[in-house]
């Protein structure tokens, strides 16, 4: 991989970071997670979801804890997260708000419970003006049963 490649992820479950951690292991990229802070959500997916609707309906995005750095040096930028109700999760809707104007192609990567709905499409209209190419989706973490389709969808970066 010729370009300069940064990692962006949030992960609720664990299961995103197992993908971006496999993801950086692959490319030799830089890697973040996307932090907010300790009381944002609960440990309990249902009432992790209402909060995260009710943000988006409120507008009222999570805070993120994470320092984002300077995006000029990278090409391109994987964002990674969890699919809440077909769409991004809100820590990965508030990077995207925050890093509008960047120059970078961005590349969602996403894991669901088998129901990942319009998680692309979501994704790309909350990109605003940034540049989005086609991502990459699993259910779960198994990242061993998926290496060769993770394989594939990498040679595109």
């Amino acid at each position: 991989m010729a370009s300069k490649v940064l990692i962006m992820y949030y992960s609720w479950s664990g299961h995103t970071a197992t993908l971006a951690k496999y993801l950086q292991q692959a490319t030799d990229a830089d890697l973040l997670a996307l932090r907010v802070p300790e009381q944002t959500f609960s440990s309990d997916m249902y009432d992790t979801s209402g909060r995260a609707k009710h943000q988006v309906a409120s507008g009222n995005l999570p805070h993120l804890t994470t320092v984002i750095p300077d995006l000029t040096g990278y090409e391109t930028i994987l964002v990674g997260g969890p699919v809440w109700s077909a769409a991004p999760s809100t820590p990965v809707l508030s990077f995207l708000k925050q890093v509008q104007g960047s120059r970078a192609v961005f590349r969602p990567f996403y894991t669901d419970a088998g129901t990942p709905g319009a998680y692309e499409q979501a994704f790309k209209q909350a990109a605003g003006q940034l540049q989005v190419k086609q991502g990459f989706g699993m259910a779960g973490d198994n990242v061993a049963q998926k290496k060769a389709e993770i394989s594939a969808w990498l040679t595109t970066l």
